[in-house]
């Protein structure tokens, strides 16, 4: 079967052409007896507890060799990621986001590592991360952790009386807002919370037919969903137009939200278990707020329709990966293997984090909002299984339709438009 290069085939024919060469590692250069292997993780969701793990536990098993870990940003996997790996100098093992495995494994810039499946877990891996990391039947990109978003609350701003369908969500939210708080916070760049508008209404993203992708934000369904969202955006939210997911946290805590939909493990955020913010990148760091609207948080899957059900939420996650152009793949592998371990992947789960290695889901919190997700996540959806998926990403075609829809614009022509941007991608 002939391959098309994805998303990130646009580093050259030589580079993909050298990193097949490079294959399971079998023709690669022999690797060097000493070294330093360096990891990169994103954002802040792996707590230092367990990068502390890794590095203690790989320098313990593997004398002369050293470990580094490198903090990138989720803008830095789809502007930086691809050159990075695609040169003489790239990073060991990085971490991905589960909905742009395919596309860097398509551009052959990750290794197969289906000969170490089992020793990272085999059928004890989370199945629908093992889906989102496998090419043409081989695993490229391990389980790492899975998040469901999940609908936060204070008693102090909401009352005692919460939603029991999505339209009485979207009321409430019209309810409690002001000038200044958002009934639901909604910036219009933050795309992940706008699938389950489209999906509650049975739309879709796209949908295979044959070879081909058929995108479907402007069928009836879809337009359901989309036209339910402006509402929202319009009379429900006073979050940036503009704006992202980023700060949701922060102005949760100032008391400016009523409802906030965010990953699980933003509970430690807002609760001052960890704080939050890039100061690097000139954002405010919040330390959370235990003592007012953090002190009674709670938490609710969003719901469906219909009374009893929840809407499908976007399945997130992550995936681990060894780059091709690892220089000490073996070493990688190791690393990576560390990283499946159970003692390691408790520790993402004692974070709230679902982890990729399910036994040891063991050690998540038992508390209310760790049931919410497991109840959010039992009605999850993917976005489309193929490699030119994460350049849908990367071109912020979504968000930019989002905002244009949260300015009021004419949905269904917005929809249109972006179908059409889809399927231009989808089915190069």
């Amino acid at each position: 079967m002939i391959k098309k290069l994805g998303a990130f085939a646009l580093v050259g024919a030589s580079a993909v052409v050298l990193a097949g060469c490079a294959g399971n590692g079998t023709d690669a250069a022999a690797e060097p007896e000493t070294g330093d292997l360096t990891v990169w993780v994103v954002g802040t969701d792996t707590p230092q507890t367990a990068r502390d793990y890794l590095k203690e536990t790989f320098e313990s098993e593997n004398d002369g060799w050293t470990l580094t870990i490198e903090e990138k940003t989720w803008a830095d996997v789809s502007d930086t990621y691809t050159a990075a790996l695609s040169s003489n100098d790239s990073p060991d093992v990085v971490e991905v986001g589960n909905t742009q495995a395919l596309g860097f494994a398509d551009a052959g810039l990750f290794l197969d590592i289906s000969d170490i499946q089992e020793e990272l877990g085999g059928d004890d891996l989370l199945p629908g991360l093992v889906e989102a990391g496998t090419y043409d039947g081989a695993l490229y990109a391990a389980p790492y952790y899975a998040g469901g978003r999940i609908v936060f609350y204070t008693p102090q701003i909401v009352g005692d009386t919460l939603p029991a369908t999505l339209d009485e969500y979207v009321a409430k939210g019209k309810e409690l807002k002001t000038d200044t708080v958002s009934g639901i916070y909604a910036p219009g760049k933050d795309w992940y919370n706008a699938l389950p508008y489209v999906w509650a209404h049975g739309g879709e993203i796209a949908v295979q037919d044959g070879d081909m992708w058929d995108a479907q934000f402007s069928s009836p369904e879809s337009l359901e969903g989309l036209e339910q969202l402006q509402d929202v955006y319009l009379n429900a939210s006073v979050a940036p137009v503009d704006g992202n997911e980023r700060l949701g946290n922060i102005a949760f805590c100032n008391g400016e939200v009523g409802f906030l939909s965010s990953p699980a493990w933003a509970a430690g955020n807002i609760t001052g278990a960890w704080p939050w913010g890039d100061e690097a990148a000139g954002e405010e760091v919040s330390q959370g707020c235990p003592d007012t609207y953090g002190k009674d948080l709670a938490a609710f899957a969003l719901p469906g329709l219909e009374e009893g059900t929840t809407a499908p939420i976007f399945a997130g996650g992550s995936n681990i990966a060894v780059a091709t152009k690892s220089d000490a793949q073996g070493k990688a592998k190791e690393a990576l293997k560390i990283m499946l371990s159970e003692d390691y992947q408790k520790l993402l789960a004692e974070q709230g984090l679902t982890p990729g290695y399910v036994p040891a889901s063991s050690s998540l919190p038992d508390t209310d909002i760790a049931k919410a997700q497991a109840a959010a996540l039992a009605n999850s959806k993917f976005t489309p299984t193929s490699p030119n998926w994460a350049e849908v990403e990367a071109a912020q075609i979504i968000p930019d339709a989002l905002v244009k829809i949260a300015e009021g614009g004419d949905v269904k022509a917005i929809a249109e438009e972006l179908d059409t941007q889809i399927e231009a991608i989808l089915n190069k």
